[in-house]
């Protein structure tokens, strides 16, 4: 990274970082980068902390005081959990986001690396997608719920740099999978879910297996480990209003997505696609670049992602 070896470090190790939602996929990830580094990671597990609490989330911000604070925590889920529940959508996010972001604020956290979502640029965004193409159309109707809450969240971010000169940056990744991933197949996004169907039909014997939408829809996915590493970056080397991408740089269509998953798990039945379901956005691949000049780049491909994905998951089932 020779690159970053000309942009003054502003979060050297040993800090201390709270990552909040380091149970989920993201934050697991972001947490075994930043111990790896040599960081001290605070956690909490829901029980012990709520953020959707206001004074809660306020009074262990003002005792932890961390250095930074990475905020990975939010109600997520693929196109059927979209569009059955917009209202936990937008609430829940909006809720931890303004609790986390303002809290930090008050606590007198020095920096913040708030996480969007591709999912917040609009619907039929010229492609690759750069930062400055947010808000200048119309959202994906089955994820608007949850892209709103994430643009505000954007907005608030912005809000404390341009009010407080506040060091708070953020970072937005494209479609993500990895070990720790959600395979609840009714809330759970399209590569999990397909790994856990297509092991489920191996096992059953099954011949054929019916699939969402038509498969040509285009998404590129990128590996929660590949994530992590960006945010260190970010945290270390960013200090800027405009969003950074983070994204793998290449695509796929959904079916080419579903014919590597079931040749990675060995499911060899017919693929079915029901195009009374909807597709989604037609493409998202992100234009990363500006991150990219600081020197990161994902090192993981997509074949091998899914392999240890699914190894790990089928360890964690027996």
């Amino acid at each position: 990274m020779s690159e970053v070896a000309q942009i003054p470090d502003l979060l050297p190790p040993p800090a201390r970082v709270f990552v909040a939602g380091h149970r989920g996929l993201v934050g697991s990830a972001v947490v075994r980068r930043l111990t790896a580094s040599g960081y001290e990671t605070i956690v909490r597990t829901r029980a012990e902390l709520d953020l959707r609490d206001e004074a809660a989330t306020a009074a262990f911000l003002r005792e932890e005081r961390p250095d930074a604070v990475v905020v990975a925590a939010a109600k997520v889920g693929g196109i059927m959990a979209n569009s059955t529940q917009p209202v936990q959508f937008i609430e829940e996010n909006l809720r931890i986001q303004l609790n986390v972001i303002a809290g930090s604020h008050a606590a007198g956290v020095p920096r913040l690396l708030f996480l969007g979502s591709s999912c917040i640029y609009p619907r039929e965004a010229a492609q690759p997608i750069t930062e400055d193409l947010l808000m200048t159309g119309p959202l994906e109707p089955t994820n608007e719920a949850y892209a709103i809450a994430k643009i505000a969240g954007i907005v608030q971010v912005q809000s404390y740099r341009k009010q407080y000169g506040a060091s708070y940056v953020v970072a937005m990744p494209g479609n993500l999978y990895g070990p720790g991933d959600n395979f609840d197949l009714q809330t759970s996004h399209v590569l999990p879910a397909m790994i856990r169907r297509f092991h489920e039909a191996k096992e059953a014997g099954l011949d054929e297996i019916t699939l969402w939408g038509s498969g040509t829809p285009r998404r590129e996915f990128l590996h929660s480990d590949d994530l992590a590493a960006a945010c260190e970056v970010v945290l270390r080397h960013y200090d800027a209003t405009e969003p950074l991408n983070v994204g793998c740089g290449y695509d796929l269509t959904i079916r080419e997505l579903a014919e590597t998953v079931a040749d990675v798990v060995g499911f060899t039945g017919e693929l079915v696609w029901d195009t009374s379901k909807p597709d989604g956005t037609p493409r998202k691949l992100l234009d990363s670049s500006r991150l990219t000049a600081l020197g990161w780049k994902p090192q993981i491909s997509l074949r091998d992602g899914i392999a240890t994905t699914y190894s790990t998951w089928r360890q964690e089932q027996s």
